[in-house]
């Protein structure tokens, strides 16, 4: 089992909690997780966060195909079902169609064809109008989490020498 980070993730780490040029340990921690197995991405993300052209892109590119999963074949019958399960449910018809072209669509694919947990900071939402990861990953039947919680999980520690 490994983590899947939304763009959310490497955005709001960058732009907030944990800077590149004031939190280096953050990204040090992903890269040395990345090594023992434990977090990845896709490629489809890595792709909305290389579109920026700052220095979060330029951390991406230096990744590529390791840590920016593209998908395999497990993942297009895991497409499959992501998308019946959308269509199923109560959501307004664009909501579905702005799922199905997202990077979202293909993160919750890829966790569910390889049993991973996905990390995110978008939060469950009773609107049918907008689908939003941790409710297709409970109706699905996959592990969800906050940055944070991946973290302390972890037990990942930045402290000072």
């Amino acid at each position: 089992m490994a983590y899947l980070l939304d763009a959310n993730v490497f955005i709001q780490a960058k732009n907030l909690h944990y800077g590149m040029d004031f939190c280096p340990a953050f990204w040090d921690w992903l890269v040395r997780a990345h090594e023992e197995g434990k977090v990845f991405s896709i490629e489809k993300v890595g792709d909305e966060v290389q579109a920026a052209n700052d220095d979060l892109a330029e951390w991406a590119s230096a990744r590529g195909t390791a840590f920016f999963l593209p998908p395999g074949a497990d993942v297009f019958s895991a497409l499959a079902q992501v998308s019946q399960w959308a269509t199923d449910q109560n959501y307004e018809s664009a909501a579905v169609n702005t799922f199905l072209q997202v990077a979202d669509y293909y993160l919750v694919a890829q966790a569910l064809a390889g049993g991973h947990t996905v990390v995110t900071h978008e939060v469950p939402s009773a609107s049918t109008r907008k689908i939003k990861i941790p409710d297709a990953c409970i109706g699905l039947g996959i592990k969800c989490m906050t940055p944070y919680a991946m973290l302390r999980r972890e037990r990942a520690r930045f402290v000072l020498a």
